[in-house]
């Protein structure tokens, strides 16, 4: 268990004996409240300020929680606990302002996480309105000032962000240096299409971070050494609407939101969570996409060896028009081999930094490597 916290949490549950167990558990490290049903619980959440509101489907109609979390949210996450173990619930679940779902029954050490992660949106939205009250202040002292605010901001944010990458990279093996090796990959592919400097920078951002919703999958799933089943999988494939969610509302990573929404949507319309298809999935997504396969192919696991470079780019060949954009394939092809080669031992030399674009270019001109300056 954690240490206890100031935060609080509404626990609403028609069932007095399985309402007390909830309780007496998380009573430990949160102030807890009880209510019995929607209605109680909607008004005391009216009248005072609470992390979470742990509420049980049961006979409640889906659309009066939905408009109960609409009107309180984002002072207050509201966590459903629910029979329902269709996907399209769960998403649809999410897209109504939903912070999070337990499909019962559930271990009582998932709502714990569940909690963890309300109590560290909480924070976050603190420090957001905080940084929206520090701009307000700095425009009355002109625009230099203001400036200087944002800066400040987004660089503090960073920090952020890369903690939270090292978390969940420390939570998950897999993960490690794949942020790094991405950026790079990513970042040579956008110059070979031309992108332009914001839409890097986004890419960037968006390639860092585009798991960062992983940090919400339970370890039972993130970790699990053997396949998952169809339970588990519709959880994991949630991570894309999690991470969105935790980068949405921060104005510099509005851009890198969509690659995290969006990277495991696929060009005919078969991927997830969205099933969106064609130019309508974000060019920064369809070019991490590319990407984030090439990097997994060529990279060794602890189950099987990476492939080669020309297997990798066959493979990629074949996805084309189907899982990938064909003229992000053809701009692929299109980069030399020994860039590709390159970007994957210099980024084997990186501890997870941001690996900023001008960077890359700086090193593949000291090194001699084909890169077209023009940009």
């Amino acid at each position: 268990m954690l240490e206890p916290t100031d935060a609080s949490v509404l626990v609403c549950e028609p069932h007095e004996e399985t309402r007390a167990t909830i309780v007496r558990y998380l009573s430990a490290n949160y102030r807890c409240v009880e209510a019995s049903n929607l209605a109680a619980a909607t008004e005391m959440v009216a009248k005072g300020t609470f992390t979470a509101l742990l509420i049980d489907q049961g006979e409640n109609d889906f659309d009066d929680i939905v408009s109960a979390a609409q009107f309180l949210a984002p002072e207050t996450c509201f966590i459903l606990m629910s029979s329902n173990e269709s996907s399209r619930f769960v998403v649809d679940a999410f897209r109504s302002g939903i912070f999070d779902v337990l499909l019962k029954p559930f271990e009582l050490e998932e709502l714990e996480e569940a909690m963890v992660r309300a109590v560290a949106k909480g924070e976050s939205d603190k420090s957001r309105i905080s940084y929206y009250q520090k701009l307000e202040a700095e425009l009355i002292d002109g625009a230099n000032h203001l400036e200087e605010a944002i800066r400040g901001v987004e660089s503090s944010y960073g920090v952020t962000l890369k903690a939270l990458i090292q978390a969940l990279e420390t939570r998950d093996a897999e993960t490690r240096g794949h942020s790094a090796r991405v950026v790079t990959f990513s970042l040579r592919l956008a110059h070979e299409l031309g992108l332009d400097k914001d839409q890097k920078r986004d890419l960037e951002l968006g390639a860092m971070l585009h798991d960062i919703g992983k940090i919400g999958v339970p370890d039972a799933i993130l970790r699990k050494p053997s396949k998952l089943n169809k339970r588990e999988w519709e959880k994991m494939k949630l991570h894309p609407l999690q991470g969105n969610r935790i980068l949405r509302g921060i104005p510099f990573l509005e851009g890198a939101a969509k690659v995290v929404l969006q990277h495991h949507e696929r060009w005919d319309g078969t991927g997830y969570p969205n099933k969106v298809r064609g130019d309508q999935i974000d060019i920064n997504a369809r070019v991490f996409a590319v990407a984030d396969a090439f990097d997994a192919m060529t990279s060794d696991r602890a189950y099987s060896p990476g492939r080669s470079f020309d297997e990798a780019c066959e493979e990629l060949k074949r996805c084309s028009g189907s899982q990938f954009d064909p003229g992000v394939i053809e701009a692929f092809h299109a980069v030399p081999e020994t860039d590709w080669e390159f970007l994957h031992e210099r980024s084997l030399q990186e501890k997870q930094e941001l690996y900023s674009f001008q960077a890359i270019v700086d090193e593949l001109v000291k090194s001699q490597v084909h890169f077209d300056m023009v940009h």
